[in-house]
């Protein structure tokens, strides 16, 4: 074959290409600009580009959620993140960063998966300046209208809006304290018996451990655990409450590591069932290996600590 015609019939074959893609862009285009052949509002499911590329795993660098916070402020406030979150983020899922803690958020549950604090004896020591009564619990506007929670959701339900980010722990300012009552770091509690006995010893606890060591992280969070039933099978049952379908959780843990100035670690690791509990069972009938907590919330925590490092576990010898 001459070199004229293999040009001829090169020319020829690259314009119909050119042309079978020039048609799929205008017919593409024409599908996403004209409403009368699809309306994209009403079909929240299609990928906006076409294609739909895999996750890649990212290290999250959490900004401050109050819009008053100027720039010469973010350093500080990253840098403060980087203190709480120092033995590493158990999971990475709609990660949120208040100026005090740190929460990721399930919005699926509208209840958070899990809240990270860092404790010292002056952010939980008595501050006169710091006053309770005059917080209010506010929906996050951080988060998407369809999934988050709202007050009117815990209304007449018989449930407490249990604070996950104890405000207990948070005196060092106004400002801290009233950003543990927004509604992501809330979860449905038994009132009476719990949130208010069991589970608020517990925080006590917690906090006294600032006095036997310079810093204290605590991870707290909601457990949905199975139980069973007549059959002999084993289900995961839960009740929602509200308009929004907020989950009640059937259990919530903490899980606590007390760091000396002389560096040495020890951890706790506790579990509590969601119901009236006897103020006589002491806390540590509760208490449970932390890997137990870790296979039952899908989640690692301190996984940035070598448990080898622990010199006790649930004041046990590790």
């Amino acid at each position: 074959m001459s070199s004229k015609k293999l040009i001829k019939y090169f020319s020829i074959g690259s314009l119909a290409t050119c042309g079978f893609l020039a048609g799929i862009y205008t017919e593409r285009k024409r599908h996403l600009c004209n409403n009368d052949h699809l309306n994209i509002k009403n079909m929240p499911g299609l990928p906006m580009f076409g294609t739909v590329s895999a996750a890649s795993p990212y290290t999250p660098v959490p900004v401050p959620t109050d819009p008053s916070i100027t720039a010469p402020e973010i350093k500080t406030h990253t840098s403060r993140v980087s203190q709480i979150m120092k033995y590493g983020f158990p999971s990475l899922d709609q990660v949120r960063s208040f100026n005090d803690y740190v929460l990721s958020y399930d919005r699926r549950n509208r209840v958070a998966h899990w809240v990270f604090e860092h404790l010292t004896k002056e952010s939980v020591k008595h501050n006169s300046s710091v006053d309770r009564s005059k917080c209010e619990f506010k929906p996050d506007d951080s988060i998407h209208k369809y999934f988050r929670s709202e007050n009117s959701d815990y209304k007449k339900s018989g449930y407490d809006r249990g604070h996950l980010a104890a405000a207990g722990n948070h005196k060092y300012s106004q400002q801290h304290v009233e950003e543990t009552f927004y509604l992501s770091n809330m979860a449905p509690q038994v009132g009476k018996g719990f949130n208010r006995d069991a589970w608020n010893k517990l925080e006590k606890h917690v906090r006294k451990m600032t006095k036997d060591y310079e810093n204290v992280y605590c991870c707290t969070g909601p457990l949905y655990l199975p139980s069973k039933e007549n059959d002999g099978k084993f289900y995961v049952k839960y009740e929602v409450i509200g308009a929004n379908h907020v989950a009640v959780p059937t259990h919530f843990f903490k899980i606590v590591v007390g760091e000396s100035s002389n560096g040495k670690l020890e951890m706790e690791a506790y579990v509590m069932p969601n119901k009236v509990i006897d103020e006589n069972v002491p806390l540590t009938s509760f208490q449970v290996p932390p890997d137990s907590i870790e296979r039952a919330a899908g989640l690692l925590f301190f996984d940035n600590l070598s448990r080898n490092k622990l010199s006790k576990v649930n004041g046990k010898k590790n």
